[in-house]
């Protein structure tokens, strides 16, 4: 018998992974968080589409209340979550939104396990995998990470995934990311640095996808600019892309009502 609620828990593949499952609907919402984030970053789109879908945001290993183990991370074992996790909790098919590292797991996972999903939403993300140049940066970040300066690095995180708009008006998003990031451990940000800066590129599958994807990106996001949206838009070939203004990385919390409008739309548009 199906659960809800908030903070529920369950195990899957080797760990105990931590979500809330919200609404009813024959197919549920499934949202998978960011780097260095937990699912509270997706609250108000689980709070705008509860009244009408099931939604459920979770916890990846490691993040917020979800547990870990001794593995090696890889986008590879955090799709594989994503699927056990569907399998715990009965799910054969999904509509799954993915932002930023969420939006690597969901290509991952949607090339290995394509009869899952019903339907992509791919918000400030990219399909390249990092270059020389982003992979020695990371490297240096988990350096940096280990030395202890995990409070510098959350102060700098916020100033580069925020537009300017964001930092100058909405200083409790902004706080609450940044303790979010701060109350993570420091070895689950490293093993994810590594993670990321190991995974493999996703854009030679994308012309494979046959189902149905909606792919939103801040005007002003730096970290995965809107030419990268574009980039997939060309490829997936039932693809629809939204830009949202004055937004930069975190696009679905600094506009969450034109977010929610468009991902909305997307999801009633299927369930005709």
């Amino acid at each position: 018998m199906r659960t809800t609620g908030n903070n529920l828990s369950i195990d899957a593949n080797g760990v105990t992974i931590c979500y809330d499952d919200s609404g009813e609907g024959k197919i549920p919402v499934i949202f998978i968080h960011g780097f260095p984030f937990d699912k509270s970053s997706w609250q108000p789109q689980m709070e705008f589409l509860k009244t009408t879908y099931r939604v459920i945001a979770y916890d990846i290993r490691g993040f917020g209340k979800s547990t870990t183990e001794k593995e090696t991370y890889s986008i590879s074992l955090f799709a594989a979550d994503l699927v056990k996790f569907m399998d715990a909790l009965d799910i054969s098919k999904a509509i799954v939104c993915g932002l930023s590292m969420g939006g690597y797991i969901l290509l991952n996972a949607l090339n290995r396990y394509p009869e899952r999903f019903e339907a992509i939403v791919l918000c400030d993300t990219q399909c390249i995998a990092d270059s020389p140049e982003a992979k020695a940066k990371r490297y240096e970040t988990i350096g940096l990470i280990e030395a202890g300066v995990l409070k510098e690095y959350a102060e700098g995180f916020v100033k580069n995934v925020f537009c300017k708009k964001t930092l100058e008006a909405q200083n409790e998003v902004v706080e609450k990311i940044k303790n979010t990031i701060l109350s993570t451990s420091p070895l689950t940000i490293t093993r994810t640095l590594r993670a990321l800066a190991q995974r493999s590129e996703t854009c030679s599958t994308l012309d494979k996808i046959a189902v149905p994807a909606l792919i939103i990106c801040g005007k002003e996001d730096t970290v995965t600019p809107p030419a990268q949206s574009e980039l997939m838009l060309k490829s997936i070939s039932n693809s629809d892309f939204k830009i949202i203004d004055n937004a930069g990385h975190l696009s679905n919390l600094e506009q969450p009502d034109e977010f929610n409008k468009h991902l909305l739309n997307f999801i009633a548009g299927l369930m005709k």
